[in-house]
Parts: structure tokens; C-alpha cells; sequence
């Protein structure tokens, strides 16, 4: 069972909204903090900018700031190669992959103008301009939302969130390998005044534990200076209906049990 400091703050769902596809890449949000945030700061890209997009179309005037050093010209070389394989080899997936061959282009067509790519790492310090922190990044930028899937390196970079939390209405952050790393997501947790947990979701790629845990969670944080409610543990059930969807539509979602859940029944 999780820990019951890893269960959300009550908002009522007609507030929630999920922004992405409904599969890996989609995220709940207050949607409140919608239309009143100027800029999304990614960290972590890969090929995947589907909740971008999706928020772009809903406020047009929100820029796009991404930050990950893996994609560049050598993964678009690697990845054509691997979809025109795939094309020749597996006939049932050819309309999927045709797409696919063409998401250099939807790359291109999104990161231009307002919205930017940088080839950079996140960490937490600044080697040689090949890496970037979040102090830095946030430094000029306030109003924005926080988007961090960089596998594993989050815990690197939580006191810097912390640091400026001011400026962020939401915290969209994948943690990974939760098991060996509760300590450090209670902490950042118990010490964030601002940034108050309102969603989870288990990432149902990755592995259950002996207790049926994830080991991968996807977590919201809203800033209650920027949308007040009230500060209520939830009784709500995750997944939720029609909000959560499975990451991959392959395996079962994992259905969400809290320490102090089993206390009450």
C-alpha cells in the first residue's frame, strides 16, 4: 500500500480536467490554472508532446519551453531507421508506423516561433553549458506550468522546485523507482507550503512490487496562492473514471490502495 501522505488534496472533479491523449503523455490538471499560465517548461521530451499540443489549442498564448539533451539529430536518424524497418517487417502496425515515419515533421511544424527545443540536460548544476538547472530555467518565467519526466534525475532537482515554487501553478512530475526513493518524495512533499498534491495516477508500464505497488507514479501539485480550495485529503478512488486511462492500452491499470484506508475498513 502507499503511504498516506502520497494521497491527494479533495478537488472536486468538475475542476479536473485531463489535457494529453488518453494513454501515456496525458495529464490531470486544475483546470483553472488553464488560462491564467503563460509558459510550460518541459523537462524531459523524448517523442512525445502530445500534452503540449493539446494544451496550446486550449490557450494559444502559452508558450512551449522544452528542455532534453537525447533528442537531436542522431535520435531522428536512429528512430527513421527503426520506423521504415518496422514498416516492411509488421503489416498490421503500417498505418501506425506511416505516421510515425512523419513525426520529424509534427516536431519541426510544433518547436518553432514561440515554442522552443533546447538540447540540454536538467540538473543541478551547470557543466560546461550542456546542462541546465531549474534555477536557471525559471530564473526569468513565472505563471507557468512545471512538466518533469527525466527518468530518475527528478530527485536531483526537487529542492530547486522547492526553491520556486512561487512560480509555478502546476507541478506535472513522473517519480520512478518510488520503493528506494519514498524518503525523498515525503520530504519534498512534507516541505512544499505551496505546491500541494491534488492527482495520482500509477504509471502502469513499468512493474508492481511484492505489495502491489507502482513503481512509477505520475503526481499533480496546484499552488493554492494561485487557486484556493480547501485543503481536504480525498475520498476518492484512483484510478478515476473517465479522467485516468491506462498508459498502455497492453496491461491492466493499477487500482490505488492507501495506508490509511486499510486503517479505517
Amino acid at each position: 500500500m502507499l503511504p498516506k501522505y502520497l494521497k491527494p488534496f479533495h478537488i472536486d472533479n468538475e475542476n479536473l480536467v485531463r489535457i494529453g491523449p488518453k494513454l501515456d503523455g496525458g495529464y490531470i490538471l486544475d483546470k483553472r490554472i488553464v488560462h491564467i499560465t503563460k509558459k510550460i517548461i518541459t523537462c524531459g521530451l523524448n517523442d512525445d508532446w502530445e500534452f503540449e499540443k493539446h494544451f496550446s489549442k486550449i490557450n494559444s498564448s502559452c508558450e512551449v519551453l522544452a528542455y532534453d539533451h537525447t533528442v537531436n539529430k542522431k535520435f531522428w536518424i536512429e528512430r527513421f531507421k527503426k520506423d521504415i524497418l518496422h514498416f516492411f517487417l509488421f503489416k498490421k502496425i503500417r498505418l501506425r508506423k506511416i505516421i510515425s515515419i512523419f513525426k520529424y515533421y509534427d516536431y519541426i511544424n510544433f518547436f518553432k516561433n514561440k515554442n522552443k527545443h533546447h538540447e540540454l540536460k536538467i540538473s543541478n548544476e551547470n557543466i560546461k553549458n550542456k546542462e541546465i538547472t531549474i534555477n536557471e530555467i525559471l530564473k526569468d518565467h513565472d505563471n507557468l506550468i512545471l512538466k518533469i519526466d527525466i527518468e530518475g534525475d527528478e530527485y536531483n532537482i526537487l529542492n530547486q522546485i522547492l526553491k520556486n515554487s512561487k512560480k509555478i501553478n502546476a507541478l506535472l512530475i513522473e517519480f520512478h523507482d518510488i520503493q528506494k526513493n519514498m524518503h525523498l518524495i515525503k520530504n519534498f512533499i512534507e516541505q512544499s507550503n505551496k505546491l500541494k498534491l491534488v492527482h495520482i495516477h500509477a504509471n502502469n508500464y513499468q512493474c508492481i512490487d511484492k505489495d502491489i505497488d507502482p513503481s512509477v507514479i505520475e503526481l499533480t501539485f496546484t499552488n493554492i496562492e494561485k487557486i484556493r480550495f480547501e485543503q481536504i485529503i480525498t475520498k476518492k478512488k484512483y484510478p478515476i473514471e473517465n479522467l485516468d486511462y491506462k498508459n498502455s492500452h497492453r496491461k491492466d491499470d493499477y487500482t490505488l490502495k492507501f495506508e490509511n484506508d486499510a486503517k479505517k475498513s
